[in-house]
């Protein structure tokens, strides 16, 4: 019966995984991506869409972005919607395409860069622990209840701190391959 709870929860944990990895994404490293400005809101006749769906968006160099939107007409509102973004790029609007040149990370930056990571990172535990707290709350109704004995409520939590583990686990070794992308010079 605990088993089914716990089971039920594990979407959740990767759900957060999924999240994270994400977020993460947007994390810029010494290279180019993609998802560093896919999602950014551009506004698209009267409505903000993401830039990934008004655009063409690739990486022709290390250090490049390149977006080619739909229209040419959309190009001002791109690059607007790019200088109000909090990633402090610079876009180069030749009248057919933006080019956004990234450039090289400075040391400063790059710890500036893990500590938002290790605030991302923080935030999924979090997240984490409250799915825990969840499947606890719902262990200790079971025992009210009766459905439950005691030792089967200890040995829940004991098997629902291992999940926990195993997925902070997961958290930590994202963490430390994205805290090493970083930090390469």
């Amino acid at each position: 019966m605990i088993d089914e709870v716990i089971k039920q929860q594990k979407e959740n944990f990767e759900k957060v995984i999924t999240y994270y990895k994400e977020e993460l994404n947007k994390i810029r490293t010494g290279r180019a991506s993609v998802n560093l400005v896919e999602d950014i809101s551009v506004d698209y006749y009267g409505s903000k869409s993401p830039l990934k769906q008004v655009s063409s968006i690739s990486i022709p160099e290390a250090r490049v972005i390149l977006i080619t939107p739909w229209s040419k007409d959309d190009l001002a509102n791109i690059e607007k919607a790019i200088n109000e973004s909090q990633l402090n790029l610079n876009p180069l609007n030749d009248g057919q395409v933006i080019r956004i040149n990234l450039p090289a990370l400075n040391e400063e930056r790059r710890r500036e860069l893990v500590k938002v990571l290790n605030q991302k990172t923080e935030e999924a535990r979090v997240v984490v622990r409250k799915v825990r707290e969840t499947v606890l709350d719902k262990i200790q109704k079971m025992e009210k209840e009766g459905e439950i004995s005691e030792d089967d409520k200890f040995s829940g939590k004991e098997k629902i701190q291992k999940v926990v583990d195993g997925y902070n686990q997961k958290i930590e070794e994202i963490r430390e391959k994205k805290e090493e992308e970083i930090m390469i010079v």
